[in-house]
């Protein structure tokens, strides 16, 4: 009896939680023609319909998996950054352009796991210092990753990889919070927690950043595991950059604007009740707030919120249209 009682206390728990970010299906409009030229397997789709009580912009990008005329890939800046344009630039004018990995302004260098052409270029460097009792530890914890591997499959998984990594471990059970590789600051002691289920990570495009959003159809937002936006911070509003896919192979890369007067940005759950609405199967949060940005043919989709304009990042996903070689291939 009681242990009916807190199941029912936790289902009514998450009901009030997600009904207060929730929203009607937003109405999306189809601007391709702002975007020429597009192949015809990709769209470009964009609303400014509220959400809630704040103004809402928001940009989605959908493109077929399958399309062996298309190209999925990244490209990193090594130990350097460079605005998304630069990038384009550098490039030879790719389709589309997007932010991803979160980043060290220190050192340049993504916190994240990156994987271009099969092989591991970056690796999980991020360190959350515990807090209170606990703050003599640092944690290193194993992030969500989106890959996509050579028969053009996407997943979405969380990923354990470190300096000393050739290659990328993957689980599709989502951590424990707590249960993760820490450091005592103090002694340099290490306590390694090596969980079951997590296998080599065979992807020929991987980027990486955080929490989990949807995991097997459903919202399953992961932050406290991945020691991400915890707490409140789960509702703060933020221009968001995020990526999902299909479970018939469409990916899904959704930019959300923010810190303006006309778009307040979105929520972790309200982003991952759009991707859930958009029939995802899994998606990932990115790096967002002054990163957020995706170009298509080079031109801005949402407006970015540093004033400077576009930020510099170390890496950036791509999708390129592969060139016809005059053998009509």
């Amino acid at each position: 009896m009681k242990r009916s009682f807190f199941i029912c206390v936790l289902q009514l728990g998450c009901y009030l939680l997600f009904s207060v970010v929730s929203f009607s299906q937003l109405k999306w409009t189809n601007v391709d023609s702002l975007f020429q030229p597009l192949p015809s397997s990709v769209h470009v789709y964009f609303t400014n319909e509220p959400i809630d009580t704040g103004p809402f912009r928001a940009y989605y990008f959908i493109a077929d998996l399958k399309d062996r005329h298309l190209d999925f890939t990244v490209d990193t800046a090594h130990d350097r950054r460079l605005t998304p344009s630069k990038f384009y630039e550098r490039d030879d004018h790719p389709l589309v352009v997007i932010n991803c990995t979160f980043f060290s302004f220190e050192t340049n260098r993504s916190l994240n796991t990156v994987i271009k052409e099969g092989k591991l270029v970056a690796y999980n460097a991020r360190t959350v210092k515990g807090k209170g009792a606990d703050s003599i530890h640092l944690y290193h914890p194993n992030l969500g990753t989106i890959g996509i591997n050579k028969k053009r499959e996407a997943d979405i998984a969380w990923i354990q990889t470190d300096s000393s990594s050739h290659f990328a471990l993957a689980s599709q059970v989502s951590p424990i919070a707590g249960q993760v590789f820490k450091t005592n600051r103090r002694t340099g002691e290490t306590q390694e927690f090596r969980p079951t289920g997590y296998s080599k990570w065979k992807m020929q495009t991987a980027v990486g950043g955080g929490p989990v959003l949807l995991q097997n159809g459903q919202i399953r937002i992961t932050n406290e595991e991945e020691r991400m936006f915890t707490g409140k911070a789960i509702n703060d509003k933020h221009p968001r950059t995020a990526i999902g896919y299909t479970k018939d192979g469409k990916l899904i890369i959704l930019m959300i604007e923010g810190r303006n007067k006309v778009a307040h940005g979105a929520t972790l759950g309200q982003e991952a009740l759009i991707f859930k609405d958009l029939g995802c199967w899994e998606a990932l949060n990115l790096d967002g707030g002054g990163s957020s940005c995706m170009l298509v043919n080079g031109k801005e989709t949402i407006k970015v919120s540093d004033a400077a304009g576009q930020r510099p990042v170390p890496a950036v996903f791509l999708i390129k249209q592969k060139r016809n070689n005059g053998n009509g291939q």
